[in-house]
C-alpha cells in the first residue's frame, strides 16, 4: 500500500493523527525534502527506508514505489501541507493506477491555514469577503487561460497566492491591474508555523519592497484582501435577534 501523507504547514505537531501513525508504521518514506519538516523523520522506525524527493524526478519515484511494493512493504509519500494543493500527486496516482498498485490519501494541514493562524485572521468576513481564491503567479510553469493574477483580482475577493514570493514586483502590478488598490492590506508568511515564521505586514502596493527588506524570495505565502482591515458586519450565526435550527430569536 502507498499512502500520500499530508506532513502539515510546518510545525511537526500540526501533522494528523493518522498521518503520524502512517509515518511510524512506514517501511519506506518518500518525502519532499524541499518543504517538509525532517524532524518528523524522527518518528519513522528503525530500518526504514528514507528517501528525498527533492533529488528524485517522478521515474525514480514510482521505481521506489514499485520496488517496495514488490517486496510487500508499506509506503510512506510524505507531502508539504496537504497533497491537494500543489502537490503533484495526480501524475503519482495515475502512475500507480497504470501499475494496479493500491493507494490511499491521508489529509493535512494546508500552509494556507498556517498563514491565517499566524496572522490571526479570517479569511471570510461578513461583508468583506466570502471566497477565498488560492492561486500562484505564473513563472516558468504556465497557468492556464484566463488564471492570470490580474484576472482573479477582479473579484476583489480573499486571495491566498502561493509559489510567488520571488516575483513580488510582477505580482504587485498584476493586483492592481486587476482592480485592487495599493493601499490594499496584504501580508506576507515566511514558513508558517515553523520555528522561524516571519509575518511581515505591507500593503499590494509595497509588496515588493517588504519582500526586499526582509530577504524573503521563498517558502512564503503572500495573502492580499481587506480581511486584513478592521472593518468587518458580525455573523448572522451568533446575532441574538437572528433564528436558527437550534436556538429561537431574542429581542
Amino acid at each position: 500500500m502507498i499512502n500520500f501523507v499530508g506532513a502539515g504547514s510546518g510545525a511537526e505537531d500540526l501533522i494528523t493523527v493518522r498521518g503520524d501513525r502512517l509515518i511510524r508504521s512506514a517501511d519506506v518514506i518518500i518525502y519532499a525534502g524541499s518543504l517538509v519538516n525532517p524532524k518528523l523523520l524522527d518518528n519513522a522506525k528503525a530500518g526504514c527506508e528514507i528517501h528525498n524527493s527533492a533529488y528524485m524526478n517522478l521515474e525514480e519515484v514510482i521505481e521506489v514505489m514499485k520496488g517496495a511494493e514488490a517486496a510487500g512493504k508499506n509506503t510512506v509519500r510524505l507531502h508539504t501541507g496537504d497533497p491537494c494543493l500543489y502537490g503533484a500527486i495526480r501524475e503519482q496516482m495515475d502512475a500507480l493506477d497504470s501499475l494496479g498498485i493500491a493507494y490511499e490519501v491521508c489529509p493535512g494541514v494546508s500552509s494556507f491555514c498556517g498563514a491565517a493562524a499566524a496572522l490571526k485572521a479570517e479569511y471570510t468576513l461578513p461583508g468583506v469577503s466570502q471566497s477565498v481564491i488560492i492561486t500562484r503567479m505564473e513563472g516558468r510553469t504556465a497557468v492556464p487561460e484566463g488564471e492570470g493574477i490580474a484576472s482573479l483580482a477582479a473579484h476583489g475577493a480573499t486571495m491566498v497566492i502561493f509559489l510567488s514570493a520571488g516575483m513580488t514586483e510582477r505580482l504587485s502590478g498584476e493586483l492592481i491591474r486587476g482592480g485592487y488598490s495599493p493601499d490594499t492590506p496584504a501580508a506576507i508568511v515566511y514558513k508558517a508555523t515553523w520555528e522561524d515564521e516571519k509575518v511581515c505586514r505591507c500593503t499590494v502596493g509595497t509588496l515588493h519592497e517588504t519582500s526586499v527588506e526582509n530577504g524573503i524570495t521563498k517558502t512564503a505565502l503572500i495573502c492580499v484582501g481587506d480581511f486584513l482591515g478592521d472593518d468587518y458586519s458580525l455573523s448572522k450565526l451568533y446575532d441574538r435577534s437572528f433564528e436558527t435550527g437550534y436556538r429561537k430569536a431574542q429581542p
